[in-house]
């Protein structure tokens, strides 16, 4: 089994930064996506980033483009999303998720273990 720890969520004023980090940990660690994704209050559960682990290509939002970054260390097994420019609309619970199937990268479906979220909140 595979837990995903995560930490670095706050409030934070428009135009701030959160670096959110996400912590793998289990007998077994290959994933094949390692992502992010959020929930508004109200709202579907949607793509934000993924690194896709073996080839360290990335994914990325549209509405996120140029803002956020997700990076990872693979020694750690850790991923992060640095989040700068926050805007209001970015407010949600942010989740970490990994994948291990040649699904897609943005499809909640496709992945199999979720951290537990943690809240970010923009203010204007």
């Amino acid at each position: 089994q595979v837990q995903l720890v995560e930490s670095g969520g706050g409030l934070v004023q428009a135009g701030g930064s959160l670096r959110l980090s996400c912590a793998a940990s289990g007998r077994t660690f290959s994933p094949y996506f390692m992502g992010w994704f959020r929930q508004a209050p109200g709202r579907e559960r949607e793509f934000v980033a993924a690194n896709r682990w073996s080839a360290g290509i990335t994914y990325y939002a549209a509405s996120v483009k140029g803002r956020f970054t997700i990076s990872r260390d693979n020694a750690k097994n850790t991923v992060y999303l640095q989040m700068n420019s926050l805007k209001p609309e970015d407010t949600a619970v942010y989740y970490c998720a990994t994948g291990y199937y040649t699904g897609s990268y943005d499809r909640p479906g496709d992945y199999t273990y979720w951290g537990q979220g943690t809240q970010v909140t923009v203010s204007s």
